[in-house]
């Protein structure tokens, strides 16, 4: 019997001790006080463990043994229904069965209340079977999740302070119902004219006389658009220029089954798409013709409301990617120890060797950033959700070591700017490497990884989406250019006072891995400031003689459509930097705690210094010839 969560030592090491589990777990059962809950973190943890290893077991031994049937079946759209293969939809039984669509669902709304960052390991394991399973299991306690996040942010979520539990959320009913396993959501965004520019949405939402929405609009690329209860942004407000903020959420439930065995639909599928991969997944067109709808929050706020759970929906797809990169690697390694050639099997050939020690380093280092991401931005979740009912409440939050509002704001800012910051490096990097690993395990496989005889290609086919949903790689990197050279202009004295420390640690730290992974800090600093400079530099001749404190002044007049152009050419490898720097820093704090991490550490400072050399001079010499032919009349100092 096969076990995807006990054969991999790396995920055990992040549930037995990689994890700062005693924060995560007092948050979440909010110190043993709440009814019904674990009673130590020791006793939480074993629980978490039980599951993961059965749900390591279960899609092993029956999810495993059936995505080749579901791959070549596909989905089908019969009498405007999604219709799955019957193995898919009998993976899904036993997966309600066992309740993992309610795993990290308040008990009180009919889930576990086992942490997220949990749904998402288990995702990562789903994700080495099949993508497509991992995507639409996401859709089930992912939107039940959303829906309970909007209504804590509308106001509409009570908490009982003295049985510590939630007694009432607005959309309590849908939640429970996802919990289990009989219904799940989308989330619809896209329309055929408006993909990453939702400037121009038209899908409209109007109010009739007594106060009731109702949705018109057509939406795209609707992943599991077959569920039950679609969350949908659309133009509540018809002037066109007011752009993103004429747009509201709504919450749709799409249809309703009759007791005769009948289905009332309130909004249509008119396609399946046919895709290259994630073939077990249902990916729909839907039409809304005047849809009854529910605001969620008020008008105007739909894109900062989709903004609060892009975030999460972006951690979950890189665990996503780490599942394909695990199976990558696995059968490439597989093969290749099989596979001989020239006296040998070609593991043992060099270039074999290092392919697959590459993969395997990339892994562990996608798996910690990852984590890391995943951790931060549950706890700002959870500090906000149940940290500020409990100070409302009087109750003390010292178990936390928080003894004040002030000390709780100042948590959840730090949670929330760790995770913002990670959140577009692991969404990068995850994506593009599932694609390069994919790829290399058909390469390994030779001819025989272009057939389906081994499933190499289908990972490949599953994997080149990866880069594209949930905003796409180019985004990832001008999120993560704009929010660092943002902090810079912001605080211009504490980046020199960051580069400083650096500097003085990559020279001075008794440990030879700390210097290393501070020259590879440093080297990213050493970026953004060339960035900076060469930025304005496009606006001010004389840039080197001003004082960095006043570059902030110098950036209020810039156009960015117009005057940012070196800084978005170069986006890319800024980030690339940038993401090693963050993996090798994460990486090191595990080391410091746990010896046995040392040796990974090591190895991928070994593949990522020569990395970061090669891209910082991409930067620094690179784009003039480029930026000149894009921009005849600009002036192109900045790339000089």
């Amino acid at each position: 019997m096969g076990n995807f969560f006990k054969d991999n030592e790396d995920l055990q090491f992040y549930m037995d001790r990689g994890i700062d589990w005693d924060s995560l777990i007092r948050i979440t059962e909010l110190n043993f006080q709440a009814p019904d809950g674990h009673e130590s973190v020791a006793e939480a943890k074993e629980f978490y463990t039980d599951v993961l290893s059965m749900l390591g077991e279960f899609v092993a031994n029956e999810v495993q043994p059936n995505v080749a049937a579901i791959d070549h079946k596909k989905v089908k759209l019969v009498d405007g229904e999604a219709v799955c293969p019957p193995e898919w939809d009998a993976i899904f039984e036993q997966l309600a069965e066992l309740g993992t669509h309610g795993l990290p669902i308040p008990r009180e709304l009919g889930g576990m209340n086992m942490p997220v960052l949990t749904y998402f390991m288990n995702g990562e394991i789903l994700g080495r079977a099949d993508v497509s399973a991992m995507t639409h299991s996401s859709f089930h306690a992912g939107i039940a999740m959303a829906l309970l996040v909007y209504s804590v942010h509308e106001g509409t979520t009570t908490f009982d302070s003295e049985k510590l539990i939630i007694s009432e959320t607005r959309f309590g009913d849908a939640v429970r119902e996802i919990a289990t396993g009989a219904a799940w959501g989308a989330m619809d965004i896209t329309e055929p004219d408006a993909g990453s520019d939702m400037a121009a949405l038209k899908a409209r939402a109007v109010q009739d006389e007594d106060g009731n929405w109702f949705i018109t609009g057509s939406k795209i690329f609707i992943t599991s658009g077959h569920g039950k209860y679609h969350i949908v942004i659309a133009r509540s407000e018809p002037d066109m220029s007011l752009g993103l903020e004429g747009l509201s959420l709504f919450l749709v439930k799409a249809y309703e089954d009759n007791e005769d065995g009948t289905r009332t639909r309130y909004a249509n599928i008119v396609r399946v798409e046919e895709k290259l991969g994630h073939n077990g997944s249902a990916t729909c067109a839907m039409e809304f013709d005047r849809s009854p709808a529910q605001l969620v929050g008020r008008r105007g706020e739909g894109f900062r409301l989709m903004l609060l759970l892009m975030n999460n929906a972006r951690v979950g797809v890189s665990f996503e990617c780490i599942g394909i990169m695990e199976a990558a690697h696995r059968l490439a390694r597989e093969y290749a120890a099989e596979r001989g050639s020239m006296g040998k099997t070609i593991d043992k050939h060099e270039m074999i060797a290092d392919y697959l020690d590459e993969m395997e380093n990339d892994i562990y280092g996608v798996r910690a950033l990852t984590m890391h991401a995943a951790f931060h931005e549950e706890m700002a979740h959870k500090l906000k959700l149940y940290g500020r009912a409990m100070r409302a409440a009087g109750r003390s939050l010292e178990f936390l070591g928080i003894d004040s509002d002030e000390a709780l704001e100042a948590r959840i800012k730090h949670h929330e700017w760790e995770s913002r910051r990670m959140t577009p490096l692991m969404k990068y990097i995850a994506a593009e490497k599932s694609v390069e690993h994919s790829r290399r395990c058909i390469q390994i496989h030779g001819g025989a990884g272009y057939t389906k005889e081994y499933g190499a290609e289908k990972l490949l086919r599953d994997a080149l989406v990866m880069p594209i949903y949930e905003g796409t790689s180019q985004i990832q990197s001008l999120m993560a250019m704009k929010d660092q050279l943002g902090r810079i202009l912001k605080a211009p004295q504490d980046f020199l006072k960051d580069v400083a420390q650096t500097r003085w640690r990559s020279v001075s730290a008794d440990d030879e891995l700390e210097r290393r992974v501070a020259k590879i800090r440093g080297a990213g600093l050493k970026t953004l400031q060339l960035v900076l400079q060469r930025t304005i530099a496009a606006k001010i001749k004389d840039v080197r003689r001003l004082p960095m404190s006043e570059w902030k002044a110098a950036f209020a007049d810039m156009d960015p459509k117009r005057d940012f152009s070196y800084a978005m050419l170069h986006a890319e490898r800024l980030t690339r930097i940038l993401i090693d720097s963050a993996i090798t820093e994460v990486l090191w704090n595990q080391a410091k705690e746990h010896p046995e991490r040392r040796e990974i550490l090591e190895r991928y400072i070994e593949r990522a210094e020569p990395r970061v050399r090669f891209l910082y001079d991409e930067i620094n010499t690179t784009g003039t010839r480029l930026l000149r032919r894009l921009s005849p009349d600009q002036d192109s100092r900045a790339a000089e």
